[in-house]
């Protein structure tokens, strides 16, 4: 069992390619809408960070990867399998996970967290889009960058992040932003513990699948 709130970013395959890992660990709801996703590598993708979530969920609580299933519930429309993930049995405990073109992230940690990734060669969309979204002040400083594509989505990630972390209003949350020059990844976690970022080999195993 691990204190604080962190976060793991990795490749979609290196996730994948971890002995022990693969869609048994998911639970019936999870492996449904699995199915549902019929583009192949995006369906990687999300099986990947909800087994890195897992590992994620593993560490923080002591427990194997396979007692460590998040549940989802939407309060706007009152349905399971959507919205926030959160840990049954720890309300005390947070998770997130992001998924985008072979990049995958989790976090875990004591009380709100919030993770995103993007590739670093993504762009957010256009200005008025963005003006609806980001904080005007992280605008106006990108505006000044000669190319102010980076910064933004810089302020995009960051600003996934705080939204998975919320609700607005709620305690602030601490952020640590990262670039991954190896994977080509930019990426923020939020959290009201003191965030850090750790590797993918931090992280326990996973269980084999069960015998026919």
């Amino acid at each position: 069992m691990t204190s604080g709130a962190f976060a793991v970013l990795a490749t979609t395959r290196e996730v994948l390619d971890r002995p022990g890992l693969g869609p048994h660990l998911l639970a019936p709801w999870e492996r449904r809408r699995l199915d549902a996703v019929r583009v192949p590598s995006r369906r990687d993708d999300v099986l990947a960070a909800r087994l890195l979530l897992r590992l994620c969920a593993a560490r923080l609580t002591g427990r194997p990867p396979e007692e460590t299933g998040p549940a989802q519930h939407c309060p706007e429309c009152g349905r399971d399998g959507h919205g926030r993930p959160r840990l049954p049995g720890h309300p005390g405990l947070g998770v997130s996970l992001s998924h985008a073109d072979g990049l995958v992230a989790a976090a875990a940690g004591p009380g709100r967290v919030g993770v995103d990734v993007e590739p670093a060669a993504r762009r957010p969309g256009p200005l008025p889009v963005l003006r609806r979204l980001l904080p005007e002040a992280e605008l106006r400083e990108a505006a000044t960058d000669p190319d102010p594509g980076p910064a933004l989505l810089r302020a995009w990630v960051r600003a996934e992040a705080r939204f998975k972390a919320g609700p607005p209003g709620a305690e602030p949350v601490l952020l640590l932003e990262w670039t991954d020059r190896p994977r080509a990844a930019v990426a923020a976690l939020a959290a009201t513990a003191p965030p850090v970022l750790l590797p993918l080999a931090a992280l326990p195993g996973g269980a084999a699948p069960a015998a026919d």
